[in-house]
């Protein structure tokens, strides 16, 4: 194995995933999750498909800011908010 190996960036968009606590995802159909900025200027929103996996099409990787995520569920009710510092290409939603 070379010793010049370098991570490649593989998710050019911001992807969530929400699991439980042993790593399953959640099924997740109409489930959707916002990202906002830390003055709560909403950004984007993204819609999780049914294997707890939402993309956010319009902020690329790694991200430039701190944001804060939301998770809702189909009816709007908020389960849960996580503030994640910038730099990141993906974020995990555990339990």
């Amino acid at each position: 194995m070379s010793k010049n190996l370098r991570p490649a960036q593989t998710l050019r968009r911001l992807t969530i995933l929400w699991v439980d606590n042993t790593g399953v995802p959640f099924v997740t159909s109409g489930f959707f999750c916002e990202a906002r900025t830390l003055n709560g200027t909403r950004l984007a929103t993204a819609r999780f498909d049914a294997f707890g996996t939402a993309v956010f099409r319009t902020i690329g990787t790694p991200t430039t800011r701190t944001l804060v995520l939301r998770t809702f569920d189909a009816d709007g009710v908020i389960f849960r908010t996580r503030t994640v510092r910038s730099g990141i290409s993906a974020f995990v939603f555990i339990g």
